[in-house]
């Protein structure tokens, strides 16, 4: 007998056992693979828990009642009895609902006009699914969600295989990217607060060391809970996951057709409604190959086995930044060579003031301005030649490299001609400000679409589609999404720098404040750093906010919400923040846009 085990799922971060409700076969019963067996009942939902695989149900293991846990056996399948078993009829797929033309138009993108979806031709077949999303990046997951939330039938086609061969959902941010980087960066954090800090706390610490290979593990152990969580999710919302390359292969009956590539074989799906969300990938230097051995692009560059003696980084970009400050921490010698000449050119002047003041003193080494003009490697070690900045020729000589020059997007291979699509000349597809392609019922959101290449803006732009899709009317403001550098501390902003606003002939005025004079950072021993506000002259308009100070990816939410609700500066002075509290400065620099800030 050829035995496959039926075990319970991975349940969500906060839900560790779930009761047993009635078996809806019996042993002996036979199953076809992905029909309902049983389901479990949590404090939070009830799931569903399918069959692996078609055959008979030899065994079943735990009864109605029983307390399980995720990953425990709870049957066992006889896959050798599979001619008895017959696929499930699939469910009907829920009506297409007609959508109107969306009025409002995202800040930041050019004026176009977005059509409803069309709706189905009377002659069209029955599609397969209602809405089939490539891709379950951040952007991706979250479309599918809400679509299912709004009651459509939804499959999302996922690749992703991790080291240990199994396959994953999250896309590159949960698995090689947002989250396993922030996981390294607090053990960092820790361990230099530990042998720096400690001490001004009375707190002692002999022979204190680094265990990478542990702190390696603790962030895959993250990375398998977060992704373990997205599967939790798509059974909680009868999402269907696909397994493999999601590739367009034109129409049938009216739909669209999408040929899904996994394990040798491929099979058809049709829907009504696609969602393009393939993400990106690293961009890699010409004739400098990436082994994410001795040259690492940012998958390799999570995945040290040691603390490298010497550290080169080509790009002072955000992942540079914090790839290169994890190791710094940890102890590597770091030097980053950026080619533009100024350093985080795209912020407000005062961040990259303080910044480069910051990282300075930190022990990062910085050169801007500088052009690569080769790279070479052996098994142990890596040699970068280049010019600086007055064009001399220099060489840096280090044990490991990772380059962290941009991302390109992920549109190779999608069969996008197949129904009329090109990505443009830079691998973007093209969309209006609603993230609709040309194509009727066709869209396009995340990394694989004009804008900043950020998790949070393919998520707004996933739900956004969704609900268009639903006939709604949202909107993005893209001016209201806010960027974040997970350094120590850390930088945040949302809307307009200071020198872009008076380029553009803006009268402003601005208000800034120190962490220094505040008694909860002074506690927290978190002093470097300010907030910024600028508001318009006459108005009083909030029109960007600039952070950088520990913290700050959670302060400046604030100015978020205080942007797209077109708030003035008077309106976050007049507010009551509590004391003592980070959130204290926001207010102080808030007052004093009109230099009547109170604890200065």
């Amino acid at each position: 007998m050829a035995r496959v085990e039926v075990k319970v799922p991975q349940l969500s971060e906060s839900v560790t056992e779930a009761t047993m409700l009635p078996w809806k076969k019996k042993a002996g019963d036979a199953v076809a693979q992905d029909e309902i067996l049983v389901e479990l009942e949590t404090d939070k939902v009830v799931l569903e828990v399918p069959a692996p695989g078609a055959g008979r149900l030899a065994e079943v293991v735990k009864k109605e009642g029983d307390i399980v846990h995720a990953d425990e056996v709870i049957a066992i399948i006889d896959t050798e009895a599979k001619a008895a078993a017959q696929t499930p009829a699939a469910a009907p797929a829920p009506a297409a609902a007609a959508a109107e033309k969306p009025a409002a138009q995202p800040a930041a993108a050019q004026p176009a006009t977005q059509s409803a979806p069309a709706p189905a031709a009377a002659s069209a077949e029955k599609a397969d699914f209602d809405v089939i999303v490539i891709g379950s990046g951040p952007g991706g997951y979250i479309a599918a969600i809400r679509a299912a939330q709004l009651g459509r039938k939804v499959a999302c086609v996922e690749e992703w295989i991790n080291p240990a061969g199994k396959p994953k959902l999250g896309g590159t941010c949960l698995n090689v990217g947002c989250i396993p980087s922030k996981a390294l960066l607090a053990s960092s954090e820790k361990f230099e607060s530990a042998k720096l800090h400690f001490g001004d706390h009375g707190i002692g610490m002999d022979n204190l060391s680094v265990d990478i290979g542990k702190m390696v593990g603790r962030k895959e152990a993250i990375v398998e809970k977060i992704t373990g969580g997205v599967e939790f999710l798509f059974r909680k919302n009868k999402i269907t996951w696909l397994k493999g390359h999601g590739k367009l292969a034109g129409k049938a009956g009216g739909n669209f057709k999408i040929d899904v590539s996994g394990d040798g074989k491929t099979e058809s799906h049709t829907a009504q409604n696609v969602i393009i969300a393939t993400g990106s990938k690293a961009r890699h230097l010409p004739n400098v190959p990436v082994d994410n051995k001795i040259v690492s692009d940012n998958e390799g560059a999570l995945a040290f086995d040691a603390v490298p003696k010497k550290l080169a980084v080509i790009g002072a970009g955000v992942i540079g930044l914090e790839l290169g400050s994890v190791w710094r921490r940890l102890g590597a010698e770091v030097t980053i060579l950026e080619a533009l000449p100024e350093f985080l050119g795209t912020t407000d002047a005062a961040l990259q003031k303080e910044a480069a003041k910051l990282f300075k003193k930190q022990g990062l080494t910085i050169h801007l301005g500088v052009k690569i003009d080769g790279v070479k490697t052996t098994e142990s070690s890596v040699s970068i030649s280049y010019q600086d900045k007055d064009g001399n020729a220099q060489t840096l000589d280090a044990d490991r490299l990772i380059v962290s020059i941009g991302r390109v997007p992920n549109t190779d291979d999608l069969g996008l001609d197949s129904i009329g699509l090109s990505a443009d000349e830079r691998g973007f597809i093209p969309v209006d400000g609603h993230c609709a392609t040309k194509v009727p019922n066709v869209y396009a959101i995340g990394d694989v679409v004009r804008g900043p290449m950020l998790a949070h803006k393919a998520e707004d732009e996933g739900v956004l589609v969704a609900e268009i899709i639903d006939g709604q009317k949202p909107h993005i403001d893209y001016n209201c999404i806010p960027w974040v550098i997970y350094t120590h501390p850390e930088i945040a902003w949302v809307g307009q720098t200071e020198q872009a606003l008076k380029a553009a002939g803006r009268e402003i005025k601005a208000g800034q404040f120190p962490m220094l004079a505040n008694g909860r950072a002074m506690g927290m021993g978190e002093t470097d750093g300010f907030i910024k506000v600028i508001a318009d002259a006459k108005t009083d308009e909030i029109l960007g906010v600039h952070i950088i100070s520990a913290n700050a990816s959670d302060l400046i939410a604030e100015a978020v919400v205080a942007m797209e609700f077109k708030a003035a500066s008077e309106d976050i002075g007049r507010i009551c923040h509590p004391h003592p509290s980070l959130s204290e400065v926001m207010r102080e620099a808030a007052l004093a846009v009109d230099k009547r800030a109170l604890n200065i």
